[in-house]
């Protein structure tokens, strides 16, 4: 019997998908629910599993192709067996599809790889049957392909692009990942198409730019009395909740109490109307594979700080893994953006829209400041906070920026509600 596979429905808002690279060529046997095939959207990657067991007997639609919902992909052949192909393959053979420069190879069948780790190895030649997964259920992360990549004989290696004096502009079709080796020998150059993640990003940044009148207020903040906090209770902490505690669950209830004190910063433009919100989703931003990501914690005023670090813990292990939900990727009042995990000193965060104002957080550095009169060292970190000045005006940013720091410098301010 011969079934088609269709591209399922998409999540709302999202209209197309990018088909990103084949587990299974034509003639292999696959299971059912085995993954087929990822489908790349703005937002997130979405499996298609096999809706029966057999062989696939026909690719309609190759990677890189750009389909909707329902659309005809692949036919499953339930009744054929291993090594079979489609009757009209079989009598003419489809012509061949144009020569590319760089080709992404399929992934070894039956490897449990993220599309990342599996474009990569088809770039620098690693196979992916002999990387051993380090993400969930032992799924092969881009990591894993890096670390691999490292580690083979020369003769290993992937494509190298050749010097721009004998190939001129190497055009490269699906890669995921600059081949940083190849572009610094010589004067050559690789043209790397922008993810569906990426382009989203892009156009939601310069739009955010172009709509609102953005405007950012900076003030600084003594870590001294939370990390203090930390180092007293952290074993304890995480041996009674699961959890590691970090720093993002103060910022997060920090940000909370400053929204609740003053509104504005929590609410959004709608045409030329303002929006209160009477609820606090936090965006976090959080780096992935594919490019960074924001998840929504929903209700933040309701959660502990212990449900708030298990969640932030969930979306950062679930962002590598390619894992995060297109719910939980919409939506959101607030943002906060934590570029001090890569070394930040100062930054001026662009507002995620709708929303009206995001936190940047950065390096926490010793530095030498002045306390009752005597000069002191302590663990200062500068924060930035970016609004929209069409509806918050200067004195709400400024001093909801300061109840962020005050809740921060004293956190037993976010116990008493002070």
């Amino acid at each position: 019997m011969l079934i088609e596979v269709q591209v399922p429905q998409l999540p709302e808002s999202v209209s197309e998908a990018t088909l990103m690279s084949w587990h299974k060529k034509v003639g292999e046997f696959v299971n059912r629910d085995e993954n087929l095939i990822d489908l790349e959207t703005d937002k997130v990657v979405l499996e298609l599993p096999a809706p029966q067991a057999g062989v696939l007997v026909e690719i309609v639609q190759q990677d890189g192709a750009t389909v909707t919902s329902g659309q005809l992909i692949a036919k499953i052949d339930t009744a054929a067996k291993a090594g079979a192909a489609a009757p009209a393959a079989a009598a003419a053979p489809a012509p061949a599809a144009a020569p590319a420069p760089v080709q992404a190879a399929a992934p070894v069948a039956g490897a449990a790889a993220m599309p990342s780790a599996a474009k990569l190895a088809a770039e620098t030649g690693v196979d992916l049957s002999k990387v051993a997964g380090s993400g969930r259920d032992g799924r092969v992360l881009k990591e894993d392909v890096q670390a691999a990549a490292k580690s083979a004989a020369p003769s290993q290696a992937g494509p190298v692009i050749a010097p721009a004096a004998s190939a001129g502009v190497a055009l490269a079709s699906t890669p995921s990942a600059v081949n940083v080796a190849g572009i610094l020998s010589g004067r050559p150059e690789q043209r790397v198409p922008m993810s569906r993640l990426r382009q989203r990003v892009a156009e939601r940044l310069v739009m955010s730019q172009q709509t609102n009148a953005i405007l950012t207020t900076f003030n600084e903040v003594n870590m001294k009395p939370v990390m203090d906090l930390r180092n007293k209770y952290k074993e304890k902490f995480e041996k009674e909740h699961g959890i590691k505690l970090g720093f993002m669950g103060f910022f997060v209830k920090a940000v909370v109490a400053a929204l609740k004190k003053y509104p504005i910063v929590n609410a959004s433009v709608d045409g030329n109307d303002i929006v209160y919100h009477g609820y606090f989703d936090v965006g976090v931003a959080v780096g992935s594979p594919r490019g960074l990501v924001v998840p929504v914690i929903r209700n933040a005023d309701q959660l502990s700080l212990a449900e708030i670090e298990k969640q932030i813990a969930d979306f950062g292990k679930r962002a590598q893994e390619g894992k995060l939900t297109v719910e939980e990727l919409t939506g959101g009042t607030y943002t906060i953006s934590n570029g001090g995990t890569f070394g930040s000193m100062m930054s001026t965060p662009i507002i995620n829209p709708p929303q009206s104002a995001i936190l940047g957080m950065h390096a926490t550095k010793e530095r030498a400041v002045v306390e009752n009169g005597q000069v002191v060292v302590r663990p200062m970190m500068y924060l930035a906070q970016s609004y929209d000045h069409r509806i918050i005006d200067g004195r709400e940013a400024v001093l909801s920026l300061v109840a962020i720091k005050d809740a921060i410098e004293d956190p037993a301010r976010l116990l008493l509600d002070l």
